[in-house]
């Protein structure tokens, strides 16, 4: 049964040993993970009801390309609280769509360096949670 408490964290890559790394990481710092490898499938799942806090998002993906789901994430109104992570090796398509993603991170980036930094992320849900129930 899913935790309703904790932020959930939708990773987009197509590297089996990266989704396990980036999948645990995620977990450590209080994160419910879901991920899905392929373009097309992050696009379906997108479009349906899950809003996900935190994006974990592979530029180079079969199906769809990173910049066209990145692009989906920020034209909808429903993720404007959601914060996006490229994960690439590619420098200069990174470059190219910094304005667009909260984070840039190349490849290959440690467990270590993600925790940390997914876990400023959470730091930042749990207190918009907080401010949503003052009255």
């Amino acid at each position: 049964m899913a935790n309703n408490n904790k932020p959930i964290a939708l990773i987009i890559e197509d590297d089996p040993d990266l989704i396990r790394i980036f999948a645990r990481a995620l977990e450590l710092s209080g994160y419910q993970t879901s991920t899905v490898s392929d373009g097309k499938e992050a696009i379906t799942m997108l479009s349906g009801d899950m809003v996900p806090d935190i994006v974990i998002l592979d530029l180079h993906l079969p199906g769809v390309r990173g910049s066209e789901i990145l692009h989906t994430i920020r034209a909808d109104s429903r993720f404007a609280h959601t914060r996006v992570i490229l994960a690439t090796a590619d420098y200069l398509l990174a470059e190219n769509l910094r304005e667009d993603a909260d984070m840039v991170l190349l490849k290959p980036i440690s467990f270590s360096q993600l925790r940390e930094l997914s876990s400023r992320f959470i730091s930042t849900h749990d207190s918009l949670q907080t401010d949503a129930h003052i009255p």
